[in-house]
């Protein structure tokens, strides 16, 4: 069976959002998402950024009759800040001098069409990890790019991802030349490999899609 691609319009709404994920790993994020939609379980998002893979996260779990949670606090992760390659002008809130990507990820919802299949949560993702109940069909880390930051990351949400279910990871570059961009979601993608509770299902450009065919972390 082909995987799951999205309907044109949902392609052109990612692909027109602000954002860095190439197409590529989009439709593959996309086809996994369909594929864990399938578990009737909520699809969690670590990173939300300005809502780019959120839209399709958000359509397969329409398309699934279930939800994408999305987790980020918006005031953008290291590479994003003033004086980075991924900093943003446009993205700081001129009234309290800090990134505010939330407005903007709010319109790009509502432009797709796809409120109401997601709910946001406001905060850092190991305290929101922490007060998180329930487990996940997916969940896709793509947050803060160093080692604190993606071991939070794992360590708090790969334990959520149900049997069956998928856990993807973003940025995994294993050349160390990428060390800022990569290295530290390549380690969390290794141990994930290691620790027998996960085995990989594809790659796509960085985009790793494991799924989970054991217990622990």
């Amino acid at each position: 069976m082909a995987p799951a691609t999205p309907q044109p319009e949902i392609l052109a709404a990612f692909e027109a959002a602000k954002g860095f994920m190439p197409v590529g790993e989009g439709l593959a994020l996309y086809a996994a998402a369909a594929e864990a939609g399938a578990l009737g379980l909520p699809l969690l998002e670590v990173g939300t950024y300005c809502g780019r893979s959120t839209i399709l996260l958000a359509d397969a779990a329409r398309e699934a009759g279930t939800v994408a949670v999305t987790v980020d606090h918006h005031r953008g992760s290291e590479e994003q800040q003033p004086g980075w390659d991924y900093h943003d002008p446009e993205t700081v809130d001129p009234e309290v001098g800090l990134m505010d990507t939330l407005p903007t990820f709010r319109r790009t919802l509502h432009k797709a069409g796809l409120e109401e299949y997601v709910v946001a949560v406001v905060g850092r993702s190991p305290q929101v990890a922490k007060v998180w109940g329930g487990q996940a069909g997916l969940v896709f880390i793509d947050g803060g790019h160093t080692d604190e930051h993606a071991t939070n990351d794992y360590e708090g949400w790969a334990p959520h991802v149900a049997e069956g279910g998928l856990l993807v990871i973003h940025d995994v570059f294993p050349d160390p030349v990428d060390e800022w961009t990569g290295q530290a979601p390549y380690r969390i993608y290794l141990r994930a490999l290691a620790s027998g509770a996960f085995t990989e299902v594809s790659a796509t450009d960085s985009l790793r899609v494991l799924r989970r065919t054991g217990p622990g972390i």
